[in-house]
């Protein structure tokens, strides 16, 4: 992972640049994901969805660090006004995306999973997955967060044009 001090100066000079428009777009990102994430699983209580365990507690800081990275990732996709090239979409985006799903997995109730019930059954699930997912929130938050990194260091770099 590229998670070292320059990735963090760069990110954070990178934020600082940013206008209203990624911001906005970051927050909306977040309550997006927020929602995507949050009522099927039934984090966010909503009543299309149930869920046959209760919410844990680590659910809900962990769907808000999954939107917040999730929001900042997708903000980095808005073109700034400036004549900078917009970053490489590759760099990073893998690592959101599984991040993403990682997280849905991880809030998700753990017998509620059909993958899961057909693999390990009821029992299965709640005593061997369900001790996994706090895991897979901190694996989930990690992508999200080197993917954020990734794509934030890139808005600063400064481009190099080709001489004649």
């Amino acid at each position: 992972m590229s998670s070292s001090p320059r990735s963090w100066s760069r990110a954070g000079t990178a934020l600082r640049g940013w206008r209203t428009r990624q911001w906005a777009v970051a927050g909306a990102g977040a309550l997006v994901t927020a929602i995507v994430v949050g009522a099927p699983t039934d984090v966010v209580p909503n009543p299309l969805f149930g869920r046959s365990v209760p919410v844990q507690w680590w659910n809900y800081p962990a769907l808000a660090v999954t939107a917040l990275l999730a929001g900042i990732v997708l903000s980095t996709y808005v073109r700034p006004p400036s004549a900078l090239p917009a970053p490489d979409a590759r760099r990073g985006g893998r690592l959101g995306a599984v991040g993403g799903a990682l997280s849905f997995f991880a809030v998700g109730c753990p017998v509620c999973n059909k993958l899961v019930l057909v693999l390990l059954g009821a029992s299965g699930a709640m005593s061997y997955w369900a001790p996994l997912q706090p895991l897979l929130a901190v694996l989930s938050a990690g992508l999200l967060a080197e993917a954020a990194l990734r794509r934030l260091s890139l808005q600063t770099v400064c481009p190099v044009t080709a001489s004649a």
